[in-house]
């Protein structure tokens, strides 16, 4: 089997894309900044080559790259700026360039192609135009909104409290998709190579209201759960980036064609949004964390979207 770098393995998607890869038995050069997080000792365990690549450090990425047969590209603004995604984004395509890489996967974002003024898509869309022109064999996938997401974050706060805080109306649907099926479309399209290449493709695995958001996860968590709209300008104060992509996902919405995708691609394995709320741990979830244990929460793995 090909040997298969994995950029940000040990975040959301990347972690994902690199256990889907070990499942099927590739080669996974898991990179990461730290090699010795317990996250890439996982990784290791299960069979990951753990290397150590900084998309700030050129050397790094050429070492890591030196020897492999394709590259899962994920790139993040979170906690850098998007004029740093988009650098470390580029100097990565860059470095598949010199390493010779024989295809790139590169996940981007539903729709980051469509010009929406949403900062962390428009970022995307220029790492993915910088792909384009690089003469590498690409692929691009594209994912819908995160339902990881609604277990963190200020969305978790919200749960904690009885309230689904999502600024958007009620009765306006939107596509999501769990970073499981990211790891496993992504796999996907790195073992059917001449199938993918020079495609972009939006992905999603299931599409609802947040009032059905809600509802599922009332009947996940077994209490109270409803829908509260939180208005625009409330996110704006705390992100315009994040006020951008509410505002686009209200005014345009986030088609991405569910059906076809679990018609075409069944071996990805679609997790419905109830098939990933009753898999998490709610009671842990739900439970406050104490003041020792938020600096913690804080750290991760490399790339987190």
């Amino acid at each position: 089997m090909p040997t298969v770098a994995v950029t940000g393995a040990t975040g959301a998607q990347g972690g994902a894309t690199a256990r889907a890869l070990l499942a099927a038995g590739h080669h996974v050069r898991a990179l990461t900044r730290d090699p010795a997080s317990p996250a890439a000792e996982a990784l290791r365990a299960l069979g990951a080559d753990v290397r150590r690549a900084d998309f700030d450090d050129r050397g790094s990425l050429d070492a890591a790259l030196a020897g492999a047969d394709s590259l899962f590209a994920v790139s993040t603004p979170f906690g850098t700026g998007i004029d740093a995604e988009v650098r470390q984004g580029k100097a990565l395509v860059d470095a598949a360039v010199a390493a010779r890489t024989g295809h790139v996967v590169f996940t981007s974002a539903a729709h980051a192609d469509r010009g929406t003024g949403v900062p962390h898509y428009d970022s995307k869309d220029a790492i993915e135009r910088h792909l384009y022109a690089s003469g590498l064999p690409w692929t691009v996938i594209a994912p819908a909104a995160f339902m990881d997401n609604y277990a963190s974050g200020w969305t978790l706060e919200g749960l904690r409290e009885g309230a689904f805080a999502w600024p958007m109306p009620a009765d306006l649907p939107l596509t999501l998709i769990p970073a499981a099926d990211i790891g496993a479309f992504a796999a996907l399209a790195i073992r059917r190579r001449e199938e993918f290449a020079g495609r972009r493709v939006d992905i999603a695995s299931d599409e609802l209201t947040p009032d059905g958001i809600a509802r599922v996860l009332a009947a996940a968590v077994g209490g109270p759960i409803a829908h509260h709209e939180v208005p625009l300008d409330v996110v704006r104060r705390h992100s315009t980036d994040l006020a951008a992509m509410f505002g686009y996902f209200t005014t345009h919405g986030l088609d991405v064609d569910v059906a076809a995708l679990r018609r075409t691609y069944p071996e990805v394995g679609w997790h419905s949004f109830a098939d990933w709320a009753e898999a998490q741990d709610w009671s842990r979830l739900l439970t406050p964390p104490r003041p020792s244990d938020r600096g913690r929460r804080l750290e991760g793995g490399d790339q987190v979207d």
